[in-house]
């Protein structure tokens, strides 16, 4: 059995929920290199976060799939393995073709290591853009000329679907478009330079089965990837699956300031947040009103209430709206809620947050007032079934007790799913919410 038959090909795996790509930061190797058994090799970043992904084999480096910059799908070619010189056929054998096997069965760096099956995903169609090899040897290069059949002369070297995709729709012939990546692969970087050439974009004409807008001179090609493409996705879903409806009401929150105040005084070691109050009121809301803490599971035709309130945070950072999850929030003391808000939300924006965090809330609290605007109808985090959007807190006037003054108001929103409750319980909430933030005595009596 030669070496060739015996090398292992690493697939990329799922790295997240709803995660079908990854961007390749840096990779930890190179050719040539021996590497170990759940050794991290690269650094890849997800729509969700930046994580390391260990190599399920052991060996030498004979290929790394793709370069820094490049987005590759999942279930595709990440790292080809050697064994060294005289070992034998590992268990596991994998190959180019064994697209079933997308995943090793071991875990990202941070959750442990195993050797169960692959996680099972779905499989994304498969473009006729450009021709597939039947059998990928060295990147770019089809099996049959590694065997000495060359490879067709005018066959463009595309290995990833996104770049087909991408020329697809921009009408970019890549068999005119000149490969940068390792062997002439054409890369993302590659189209995206055609795009701005003046032949390029005179020749680009729309696809009618995408629906691609003719592309004018001047204009800025961004292409829809990485997080804004699960935004994108993720909120176009939501509007299309979810009957949401949204009601608000302007709330004096002097109490409140007054309250995170006295809190912050008697214990500064450990201050609090307005944002953990507002968690610690929503907390309170949901136990009175468990509708809203649920999800619409279509296919069985129920509704699910969730048993814990994995609390989602909206967090604006570079990369675009991330949503980091609090699991059963509902166990933490007000203390641990700021705590845990600020270590969460310091991780989101500096991109640390592993995947597992950025998935399976069941609420949404946003705090929108940081952009300085009063109000929202935000759209509804699928599959969760309501949101709490909270705006800037300014000084308006204000009656109290008959007499006008100066208060800080806010305004509440609250957008949720119509299918899981009618305006009463809706209503409720949001005024149980409402209630909290001018009286903040009532949260302490309810809890």
């Amino acid at each position: 059995m030669t070496t060739v038959e015996r090398t292992q090909v690493f697939l990329l795996p799922d790295l997240g929920e709803g995660l079908s790509e990854a961007e390749i930061v840096e990779w930890r190797v190179a050719v040539g290199d021996v590497v170990t058994v759940d050794q991290s090799v690269v650094e890849v970043e997800t729509a969700k976060a930046v994580v390391d992904v260990p190599c399920p084999y052991a060996g030498r480096v004979v290929t790394l799939h793709g370069a820094a910059g490049e987005v590759r799908p999942v279930g595709q070619p990440l790292i080809t393995i050697a064994p060294l010189d005289g070992g034998d056929e590992p268990a596991g054998h994998a190959t180019y073709r064994e697209e079933e096997r997308a995943g090793s069965g071991n875990v990202l760096i941070g959750y442990g290591t195993g050797h169960g099956t692959a996680t099972r995903r779905r499989r994304r169609p498969r473009l006729a853009v450009a021709p597939e090899p039947a059998d990928v040897g060295p990147i770019g290069v089809a099996a049959g000329a590694a065997s000495g059949d060359p490879a067709p002369p005018t066959a463009a070297l595309v290995i990833s679907p996104i770049v087909r995709r991408l020329a697809r729709e921009h009408g970019v012939d890549l068999d005119t478009v000149r490969g940068t990546g390792p062997g002439g692969v054409i890369r993302r970087a590659d189209v995206e330079a055609a795009l701005t050439a003046p032949a390029a974009r005179l020749a680009a004409v729309p696809d009618p089965q995408v629906g691609s807008a003719p592309v004018g001179e001047g204009d800025v090609i961004v292409p829809l990837t990485g997080v804004r493409k699960v935004i994108a996705d993720k909120l176009s879903r939501s509007r299309r699956e979810i009957p949401e409806v949204t009601i608000w009401v302007d709330v004096d929150a002097t109490g409140l300031l007054e309250t995170r105040a006295a809190i912050n005084a008697a214990t500064p070691d450990a201050p609090v947040s307005i944002l953990a109050l507002l968690a610690r009121i929503c907390l309170s809301g949901l136990r009175r009103f468990p509708q809203l803490n649920s999800r619409v599971d279509t296919e069985a035709q129920r509704i699910v209430q969730s048993a814990g309130v994995h609390l989602g945070i909206a967090a604006q950072t570079d990369r675009g709206l991330l949503v980091p999850v609090l699991r059963d929030a509902q166990r933490l003391t007000t203390a641990e809620l700021a705590a845990e808000l600020a270590a969460t939300t310091a991780a989101a924006r500096a991109g640390s947050l592993p995947p597992a965090r950025l998935t399976g809330g069941t609420f949404t609290l946003n705090n929108y007032g940081v952009f300085g605007v009063d109000g929202s109808t935000p759209i509804i985090n699928h599959p969760e079934a309501a949101l709490l959007g909270v705006g800037r807190i300014v000084d308006k006037p204000w009656v109290v007790d008959g007499q006008l003054a100066v208060r800080k108001v806010t305004q509440l929103s609250l957008t949720f799913d119509h299918r899981v409750c009618d305006g009463g319980v809706a209503g409720g909430f949001l005024r149980h919410v409402a209630d909290c933030v001018e009286r903040p005595a009532l949260l302490i009596a309810a809890v």
